[in-house]
């Protein structure tokens, strides 16, 4: 009898867990999850605009010792920001159309976002936060995070990047050229749109003045230099540079790269930046970054590397006030890719499943997302809120195995807990966090 229960019990849980996958929700907060993961109060709306930046340098049609072509080059960019809801209206709706990691399977997910809700007025805007993905990716790889912030008081633009998603992936000079223009761009554009009499729905919306980066594998790369991490001297005639040395304006001691550092940008998130493992920075390259970060890594990434990789950007970056969450075991997908579509679980018209391509082999991602957005909630409103209490939530017992979780009955803290702030019972084990405040 015991053991037919015990199959019949599985076999329920089976259907549950395919129920849940078959929604493609990027929006779920489990049971287990640290307390600065769950939505905040403010509805969430959602619109989808389009953007131009003219006349930029185009990668993929300038060709070894010919002239320098330029195009305008077009963004797709989704835009989270509190809204208001019409009565009896309810929080969720759908994102149709999305692009999977094999770009012939498009799916439908589903979270809080209403799409084209009216915004909330806000005087002085909603501090930015602006959304970078990988190569190939797309602006909805971490849309757990833009639905999650935006119901905290952020205006939050993923940007789709050209050449760089699933259905539009060309040569990889020009994502290594493009990433930190185009977050720049973004920023500038969103700032525009945001001003007063701008006649777009985010005027008055978009406070720029206090900014943050969110950059994911090439996106946390772009994040790096974009912020100050200058490239070693060299880089721009490597054999995967774009052509004629033009990775050069991002270079140490080149005079452009110094003007186009961004006082608006008042804090970073680089998770498993891409590229120091293979050399792309040096020690006086990563001096130059200043801006406060939170670098998030899989502690077994085998595609950005850890100890070469996120951890030496991390300990070269000796003027920034900066954390580092480790994932223990995880790989290159820790924290930011939503989880797997179910349509990515099986194989189509004969190509492999997507599924790795957002999954982890040790951590579940719904897991990894909740803990991503309890630490971006707590990283982002003190650097960009201003809410000093919220450091404690970052500076904890360096590994979350050796923190002692000691409450009585009543919850009251003991004088022996030193358990991660917000975090339950067991629940720290298999992360590290670690800080280190800058040199100068």
């Amino acid at each position: 009898m015991f053991h037919r229960i015990r199959r019949a019990a599985a076999f329920c849980l089976g259907l549950t867990a395919a129920a849940v996958s078959a929604q493609n929700r990027i929006d779920a907060v489990t049971p287990l999850a640290p307390d600065l993961a769950s939505y905040g109060p403010a509805p969430i709306g959602v619109r989808t605009i389009q953007a131009i930046d003219k006349n930029r340098p185009d990668v993929l049609s300038t060709k070894e010792g010919g002239p320098l072509a330029r195009y305008d080059r077009p963004f797709t960019i989704e835009v989270w920001y509190p809204a208001i809801l019409p009565a009896g209206r309810k929080p969720g709706g759908e994102y149709t159309g999305v692009p999977t990691r094999d770009p012939s399977v498009v799916v439908t997910l589903r979270g809080q976002a209403v799409r084209d809700a009216a915004p909330q007025p806000k005087e002085g805007g909603y501090p930015l936060v602006i959304i970078s993905h990988g190569y190939p990716g797309e602006r909805h790889l971490l849309s757990h995070l833009g639905e999650n912030l935006a119901s905290k008081g952020y205006l939050v633009a993923a940007v789709s990047h050209k050449d760089s998603t699933y259905d539009d992936q060309k040569a990889f000079g020009s994502t290594l050229y493009n990433r930190p223009f185009d977050q720049l761009f973004v920023l500038n554009e969103l700032a525009r749109l945001g001003e007063k009499g701008s006649g777009t729905f985010l005027s008055g919306l978009v406070d720029a003045s206090r900014t943050a980066i969110v950059g994911y594998s090439m996106g946390g790369y772009g994040a790096v230099n974009t912020i100050g991490g200058a490239f070693r001297k060299g880089v721009e005639v490597s054999p995967t540079a774009p052509p004629n040395g033009m990775l050069a304006e991002r270079t140490l001691g080149h005079p452009d790269l110094a003007k186009s550092i961004e006082p608006r940008i008042k804090a970073a998130i680089a998770i498993a930046p891409w590229g120091m493992q293979l050399g792309l920075w040096d020690a006086e390259g990563l001096k130059g970054i200043r801006t406060p970060v939170l670098f998030v890594a899989g502690s077994a990434d085998d595609v950005s590397g850890y100890e070469k990789g996120t951890r030496a950007i991390y300990e070269g970056a000796v003027n920034s006030d900066r954390y580092l969450l480790t994932f223990t075991g995880a790989s290159h997908n820790a924290g930011a890719p939503i989880p797997a579509p179910d349509e990515t679980w099986t194989s189509h018209n004969g190509q492999p499943a997507g599924f790795s391509h957002y999954a982890d082999p040790v951590w579940d991602t719904v897991r990894m997302n909740n803990i991503l957005d309890h630490f971006a909630t707590a990283f982002l409103g003190l650097h960009l809120k201003g809410e000093p209490d919220l450091r404690s939530y970052l500076d904890v017992v360096p590994s979350g195995k050796d923190a002692v979780f000691a409450l009585d009955r009543d919850g009251k803290p003991q004088p022996t807990h030193t358990y991660w702030k917000g975090f339950k019972r067991r629940t720290a084990v298999g992360l590290v966090m670690e800080h280190k405040a800058p040199e100068k």
